[in-house]
Protein backbone atom coordinates (compact mmCIF):
# COMPACT_ATOMS: atom_id res chain seq x y z
CA UNK A 1 0.00 0.00 0.00
CA UNK A 2 1.07 3.58 -0.33
CA UNK A 3 0.30 6.63 1.77
CA UNK A 4 -1.22 9.27 -0.48
CA UNK A 5 -2.77 11.66 2.02
CA UNK A 6 -2.00 13.01 5.46
CA UNK A 7 -4.14 14.51 8.21
CA UNK A 8 -3.17 16.50 11.27
CA UNK A 9 -5.01 16.68 14.56
CA UNK A 10 -6.24 14.63 17.48
CA UNK A 11 -9.88 14.71 16.37
CA UNK A 12 -9.06 12.85 13.15
CA UNK A 13 -8.36 9.67 15.11
CA UNK A 14 -10.59 10.02 18.17
CA UNK A 15 -14.00 11.41 18.97
CA UNK A 16 -14.15 14.72 20.90
CA UNK A 17 -15.83 13.03 23.86
CA UNK A 18 -13.15 10.35 24.17
CA UNK A 19 -9.56 10.69 25.41
CA UNK A 20 -6.91 10.97 22.72
CA UNK A 21 -5.39 7.76 21.40
CA UNK A 22 -1.64 7.71 22.06
CA UNK A 23 -0.63 5.10 19.49
CA UNK A 24 -0.97 6.92 16.20
CA UNK A 25 1.70 6.39 13.53
CA UNK A 26 4.18 9.28 13.38
CA UNK A 27 6.28 9.95 10.29
CA UNK A 28 10.02 9.80 11.10
CA UNK A 29 11.67 9.82 7.64
CA UNK A 30 10.93 10.87 4.06
CA UNK A 31 13.21 9.62 1.25
CA UNK A 32 16.06 9.01 3.71
CA UNK A 33 15.72 12.44 5.35
CA UNK A 34 14.85 12.29 9.10
CA UNK A 35 11.71 14.11 10.28
CA UNK A 36 10.60 15.15 13.76
CA UNK A 37 7.17 15.93 15.17
CA UNK A 38 7.50 18.92 17.50
CA UNK A 39 5.02 19.44 20.34
CA UNK A 40 4.79 21.34 23.62
CA UNK A 41 3.90 17.97 25.17
CA UNK A 42 7.28 16.17 25.39
CA UNK A 43 5.73 12.68 25.11
CA UNK A 44 4.35 13.62 21.66
CA UNK A 45 7.76 14.60 20.25
CA UNK A 46 9.21 11.94 17.94
CA UNK A 47 12.84 10.93 17.64
CA UNK A 48 13.77 11.55 13.99
CA UNK A 49 14.98 8.76 11.69
CA UNK A 50 14.17 5.09 11.16
CA UNK A 51 14.98 2.89 14.12
CA UNK A 52 15.49 -0.79 14.91
CA UNK A 53 14.06 -2.06 18.24
CA UNK A 54 15.84 -4.66 20.39
CA UNK A 55 14.99 -6.28 23.73
CA UNK A 56 18.00 -6.60 26.03
CA UNK A 57 18.02 -9.37 28.64
CA UNK A 58 19.92 -9.57 31.93
CA UNK A 59 21.50 -12.46 33.83
CA UNK A 60 18.18 -13.95 34.98
CA UNK A 61 17.04 -14.11 31.32
CA UNK A 62 14.51 -11.37 32.07
CA UNK A 63 14.06 -8.33 29.84
CA UNK A 64 15.89 -5.31 31.26
CA UNK A 65 14.91 -2.72 28.66
CA UNK A 66 14.02 -2.18 25.03
CA UNK A 67 16.57 -0.27 22.98
CA UNK A 68 15.92 1.82 19.86
CA UNK A 69 18.93 2.03 17.54
CA UNK A 70 19.03 4.20 14.42
CA UNK A 71 18.78 2.14 11.24
CA UNK A 72 22.27 1.78 9.80
CA UNK A 73 23.87 1.72 13.27
CA UNK A 74 25.45 -1.50 14.53
CA UNK A 75 23.13 -3.89 16.37
CA UNK A 76 23.74 -4.42 20.11
CA UNK A 77 26.03 -7.36 20.85
CA UNK A 78 25.73 -9.90 23.68
CA UNK A 79 28.25 -9.15 26.44
CA UNK A 80 29.26 -5.79 24.94
CA UNK A 81 28.74 -2.77 27.23
CA UNK A 82 26.13 -0.35 25.82
CA UNK A 83 25.23 3.14 27.00
CA UNK A 84 21.42 3.34 27.06
CA UNK A 85 19.84 6.78 27.40
CA UNK A 86 16.33 7.87 28.28
CA UNK A 87 14.68 9.19 25.10
CA UNK A 88 13.82 12.62 26.59
CA UNK A 89 15.79 13.04 29.85
CA UNK A 90 19.54 13.28 29.25
CA UNK A 91 20.24 12.80 32.98
CA UNK A 92 18.80 9.29 32.94
CA UNK A 93 21.20 6.76 31.45
CA UNK A 94 22.59 3.34 32.25
CA UNK A 95 25.29 1.01 30.97
CA UNK A 96 24.21 -2.55 30.28
CA UNK A 97 26.05 -5.65 29.07
CA UNK A 98 23.18 -7.76 27.76
CA UNK A 99 23.23 -11.52 28.22
CA UNK A 100 20.82 -11.88 25.31
CA UNK A 101 19.68 -9.54 22.51
CA UNK A 102 16.38 -10.09 20.72
CA UNK A 103 15.41 -8.07 17.62
CA UNK A 104 11.78 -6.95 17.94
CA UNK A 105 11.01 -6.02 14.34
CA UNK A 106 10.31 -8.69 11.74
CA UNK A 107 9.43 -7.98 8.13
CA UNK A 108 6.14 -9.71 7.32
CA UNK A 109 5.04 -7.85 4.18
CA UNK A 110 7.10 -6.61 1.23
CA UNK A 111 4.53 -6.40 -1.55
CA UNK A 112 3.60 -9.97 -0.59
CA UNK A 113 3.81 -12.13 2.53
CA UNK A 114 7.36 -12.78 3.68
CA UNK A 115 7.94 -16.21 5.26
CA UNK A 116 7.91 -17.51 7.85
CA UNK A 117 4.24 -16.92 8.63
CA UNK A 118 3.22 -17.85 12.15
CA UNK A 119 -0.02 -19.55 13.11
CA UNK A 120 -2.40 -17.96 15.57
CA UNK A 121 -1.37 -20.59 18.14
CA UNK A 122 2.34 -19.75 17.67
CA UNK A 123 1.59 -16.03 18.13
CA UNK A 124 -0.43 -16.78 21.26
CA UNK A 125 2.39 -18.92 22.71
CA UNK A 126 4.97 -16.22 21.93
CA UNK A 127 2.89 -13.54 23.69
CA UNK A 128 2.41 -15.80 26.73
CA UNK A 129 6.16 -16.52 26.90
CA UNK A 130 6.94 -12.78 26.72
CA UNK A 131 4.55 -12.06 29.60
CA UNK A 132 6.10 -14.85 31.70
CA UNK A 133 9.58 -13.38 31.15
CA UNK A 134 8.64 -9.87 32.40
CA UNK A 135 9.39 -9.09 36.03
CA UNK A 136 6.28 -9.20 38.20
CA UNK A 137 6.72 -5.59 39.38
CA UNK A 138 6.24 -4.42 35.77
CA UNK A 139 2.85 -6.10 35.38
CA UNK A 140 1.35 -5.76 38.86
CA UNK A 141 -1.97 -3.92 38.95
CA UNK A 142 -1.13 -1.46 41.72
CA UNK A 143 1.75 0.97 41.11
CA UNK A 144 3.62 -1.03 38.42
CA UNK A 145 7.26 -0.24 37.76
CA UNK A 146 7.57 1.40 34.32
CA UNK A 147 9.39 -0.73 31.77
CA UNK A 148 12.34 1.16 30.28
CA UNK A 149 12.70 2.07 26.63
CA UNK A 150 16.06 3.63 25.78
CA UNK A 151 17.96 5.02 22.82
Amino acid sequence: HEIDSFGIGTHLVTCQRQPALGCVYKLVEINGSPRIKVSQDIVKVTIPGRKKPFRLYGRANQPVLDLLVLAGSPDPVVGERILCRHPFDSQKRVYISPQRVEPLHTLVWDGKSVPPLYSLQQCKEYCASQLKAVRSDHIRRLNPTPYKVSV
